[in-house]
């Protein structure tokens, strides 16, 4: 009896064994899988036009794109993606992610441009110890702030420029978070009705998060209704700068399916309060997909809309290609 527990004993064991061998197995093949796909994406930012924010296309008389990494000249870029823009009484002011290729993790640089058409590169003007990206640049009481995606801080980083637009200083922790499931990827914020609101993803779980706070160093909790989007790689990630627009607020989520950066598709938010929370699909198509052009044919993720004088809207915008392999002989 003893020795047919014993062998009945190894046999789960060597089971148990080999059920995590494959799981790990698995899970390297996936990660390989991931790396080589990001090494062969080449992410440029481009410029969208059109009536309304939900409503953009390539322009007319401006060859897209119109910044890539080839115009980064301080350090080796692999790409350029997550254009945020302000603009001020100087001019048009651009900060995006660019990942560089020695270090392998994404910094902050900084274009400038006259007329939002043109674009000059200057710099890369924050780094830090972990990965940066998603530069979502904001003024509030007369100061510009940036809250950049770096979940490999350990959670939603507020940062203050000390000089606009080249020197930054760490302000404030927002959210602390260290694993897949914290809610710390691609923050976006907005301020209505006296109060702040931030939109955060949460990698792990598909849900997109959001919090509240009277102001934005906080404290921020989170709202009763969040996750206000449960389980939905299509909907929840973030994609883009929340805006008003007519009246109401409209967020951008980031289509992940059938792969990271799809497309990006626009929602309306029809009640927003200290304790509500409701939206709606603003269009049953994407606002941005796959282009046509060589620098978008594989997708789109991210949307920054700005509204000229005129009434017609712009956007600065991100797209990519994958490169084809080379078949080995």
């Amino acid at each position: 009896m003893t020795g047919s527990f014993n062998i009945a004993l190894l046999l789960t064991s060597l089971l148990i064994v080999a059920i995590v061998l494959l799981i790990m197995a698995r899970y390297r093949k996936h990660c390989k899988k991931k790396i080589l796909r990001r090494n062969r994406e080449t992410w440029s930012i481009g410029i969208y036009e059109g009536k309304s924010p939900l409503e953009l296309s390539p322009p007319k008389g401006i060859t897209n794109p119109v910044l890539t990494a080839k115009d980064v000249s301080d350090i080796s870029a692999r790409f350029v993606a997550d254009p945020f823009m302000i603009k001020n009484n100087t001019g048009y002011h651009l900060f995006f992610e660019v990942l560089n290729n020695k270090r392998n993790m994404g910094e902050i640089a900084y274009a400038f441009s006259h007329n939002g058409l043109q674009w000059e590169y200057r710099k890369v003007i924050l780094k830090e110890r972990f990965h940066l990206s998603y530069p979502h640049i904001f003024m509030a009481d007369g100061e510009y702030y940036m809250i950049p995606e770096c979940m490999g801080s350990g959670g939603i980083q507020l940062y203050r420029a000390t000089h606009f637009p080249d020197d930054w200083q760490h302000r404030a922790t927002l959210i602390k978070g260290k694993d897949r499931f914290a809610p710390t990827v691609d923050p976006s914020i907005i301020h209505y009705h006296n109060r702040w609101y931030l939109f955060s993803y949460a990698g792990k779980s598909k849900n997109l998060h959001l919090f509240t706070a009277d102001t934005i160093i906080g404290p921020w909790k989170e709202h009763p209704k969040s996750p206000v989007v449960r389980n939905s790689p299509h909907f929840a990630r973030p994609g883009g700068r929340v805006i008003l627009y007519n009246g109401a607020i409209y967020r951008y989520a980031q289509d992940e399916i059938p792969n990271y950066g799809t497309k990006v598709w626009a929602f309306k938010v029809t009640e927003l309060t200290e304790k509500s929370y409701c939206e709606e699909l603003a269009s049953e198509e994407p606002v941005v997909q796959p282009g046509h052009e060589y620098w978008n044919k594989d997708g789109m993720h991210t949307i920054d809309p700005h509204q000229r004088e005129s009434g017609e809207w712009f956007a600065l915008v991100d797209g990519f290609t994958i490169k084809q392999q080379t078949p080995k002989r």
